[in-house]
């Protein structure tokens, strides 16, 4: 068995392909719209869905906004140097919610990142020792 995808449902396909895309750096993979069930999937990441998890998009025609609930927590991305991927996520319209540093109670450098649907992503660095 292998992790294949998250799915996130959003309210705006253009401007969540747009974030995670253009912020974040990831690759559209593939999108197809449902018109009997009316609703689109697209799927992004850092690599091809037969070798990468990925994140798929799930856009219910009508719905503009969705409440986020308290079972959710994030999505967790690697970065090289947190301090320089919130610079640069920033740079590109991206908002961080937690600036980087040492995580409390423990010591890996993280940060966070919200998506247009505020979804928290969570940067950190490889050198994570918690």
């Amino acid at each position: 068995m292998r992790l294949l995808h998250t799915m996130l449902r959003v309210g705006d396909l253009d401007k969540s392909i747009a974030f995670y895309t253009e912020v974040l750096g990831m690759t559209l993979l593939r999108r197809k719209d449902y018109p009997d069930g009316q609703f689109t999937l697209a799927f992004v990441g850092y690599g091809d869905e037969a070798h990468n998890s990925v994140i798929e998009l799930t856009h219910n025609w009508g719905v503009e906004r969705y409440e986020l609930g308290t079972g959710y927590g994030h999505i967790a991305l690697e970065v090289d140097d947190v301090y320089k991927a919130c610079e640069d996520i920033r740079s590109r319209g991206g908002k961080i919610t937690r600036e980087p540093g040492p995580m409390k109670h423990g010591t890996s450098v993280l940060a966070f990142v919200e998506d247009p649907d505020g979804y928290k992503i969570e940067l950190l660095s490889p050198s994570r020792r918690d």
